[in-house]
């Protein structure tokens, strides 16, 4: 492989940081060992440095939001204060892609969690689809950022919008790698009923989109968020071949017992690896935290029209902005109606069991952060009632997202390659010390704000 030169700004080599979330090494292993040749770049990266990382003990806290937050900014949960998916436009602490940019490095970003756009020239910057901050103001970037955001947030009801589905075909005309135009034929071909394929062909047109974006452009220091490894995980462990002594399995109707979602993962991501092991660039590979079978089975749903639904339920709102699977924020108009809001939320209940219809709610200031965490199947005829004692059929309310299979772990697995290696955290540290070694690497200065004055309110 040929070396890359040195930059000009720092004299350092170039560096990916290439995050694929969640994804547990220790089951990528196993694979690697059951079938050997198979998946052959994950066999190269398994034989360069690796570090173990860890992550709160909190359980609470072992979310990708948060801990992709103190990779990139080099401090804990409780340091950086941000607990919701979104949140890091409401803060001002510096992290990794606008500070290297005040250091004299050239970035770019594709899709980094939770991360706000705080650098002025970026090579290319496009925001993970929750997270409303500015892209790097290019047409391509802001169509790109549109696009899969609403593909995203809507892809329970598999509702794409005319606008979407034209940006994406232009976007996928202009990035789209000839040597992947197979595999995005044969998973599109085989979607229907099989959601983690749509996952996997986002991540390989991202990481499509990130190479063109490098190629022409050629930051010194890139960001490639990848989530469909996270996905199949929560929803499919269980059909994995690499697990051991797993009890649980999934319902027939669900996914078949001969299907393995995690096998086709890391075949897709295989071919990402290849890509990026074969650039002359420096090479972080991450994944933050990483996911362990669940021990019951719970199922998983998503509203449909959150205002709509906060509308029926008298919620005062001014905004309903979907996160993540079961996740959504209500922004209200002052603390009164949050605090309203909160309350007749928190009273919906399955009249069924009485069990809570929305059992976390987080209330901060102005805005409520809100999951729908009840665990039990919503089928035909399930109702739900309010604290007014109103009653109404709850399951066309609701998209069935899936049946979790996969729980966090705070232990994070990382791969270092070319010069970065010297920099390498020690085993077992803080995911957050990935910050210091990225600035390590570029000799850029390490300081921790005095005060979070920026912390998420």
């Amino acid at each position: 492989m040929k070396q890359p030169s040195p930059t000009a700004a720092t004299g350092k080599r170039p560096l990916t940081l290439l995050e694929l979330n969640e994804l547990n090494f220790d089951i990528v292993r196993r694979y690697t060992q059951q079938f050997p040749a198979r998946f052959p770049n994950f066999e190269r990266l398994l034989r360069i440095e690796y570090r173990e990382t860890s992550s709160e003990d909190s359980y609470e806290k072992l979310e990708p939001w948060i801990q992709w937050v103190s990779a990139h900014s080099g401090m804990t949960a409780d340091e950086h204060g941000v607990f919701r998916l979104g949140d890091a436009v409401n803060t001002d602490f510096p992290q990794l892609l606008g500070t290297l940019e005040r250091h004299g490095v050239s970035v770019g970003g594709v899709s980094p969690m939770n991360m706000s756009n705080q650098t002025r020239a970026p090579a290319y910057f496009i925001p993970d689809p929750w997270t409303q901050t500015p892209t790097d103001g290019s047409t391509w970037s802001a169509r790109i950022w549109d696009a899969i955001s609403q593909a995203v947030n809507d892809n329970a009801q598999s509702r794409l919008t005319p606008s979407t589905v034209a940006w994406l075909a232009l976007a996928f005309a202009r990035f789209a790698s000839w040597r992947n135009l197979g595999l995005y034929k044969s998973l599109l071909s085989r979607a229907r009923g099989a959601p983690w394929r749509k996952a996997l062909f986002l991540d390989a047109f991202l990481d499509d989109v990130h190479a063109g974006l490098l190629r022409a452009k050629r930051p010194q220091f890139t960001v490639l968020f990848l989530n469909a490894g996270a996905h199949i995980q929560h929803h499919y462990l269980f059909n994995a071949r690499g697990l051991e002594q797993n009890r649980l399995s999934n319902p027939s109707w669900y996914v078949s017992p001969d299907v393995d979602p995690f096998g086709e993962m890391l075949e897709v991501y295989d071919r990402v690896l290849g890509r990026h092991l074969d650039e002359s660039r420096d090479l972080i590979v991450a994944t933050g935290l990483s996911q362990v079978p669940y021990d019951r089975v719970k199922f998983y749903y998503r509203l449909k029209n959150h205002k709509a639904f906060l509308s029926r339920l008298s919620v005062p709102f001014t905004q309903a902005l979907p996160r993540m699977t079961r996740d959504f924020l209500v922004e209200c108009a002052d603390e009164a109606q949050a605090a309203e809001a909160a309350q007749r939320l928190a009273a919906v209940r399955a009249v069924s069991d009485d069990q809570a219809i929305f059992g976390d709610i987080d209330p901060r200031g102005t805005s409520l952060f809100v999951t729908l965490t009840y665990p039990k199947e919503i089928s035909v005829g399930f109702k739900i009632k309010d604290g007014n004692g109103r009653t109404w059929d709850f399951h066309d309310d609701v998209a069935f997202v899936a049946i979790k299979n996969g729980m966090h772990s705070g232990r994070g697995f990382s791969f270092f390659r070319g010069d970065i290696a010297r920099h390498a955290p020690a085993s077992g540290a803080h995911v957050k010390a990935l910050h210091d070694t990225v600035m390590r690497h570029f000799g850029a200065p390490i300081s921790r704000p005095a005060s979070l004055s920026g912390k998420s309110a």
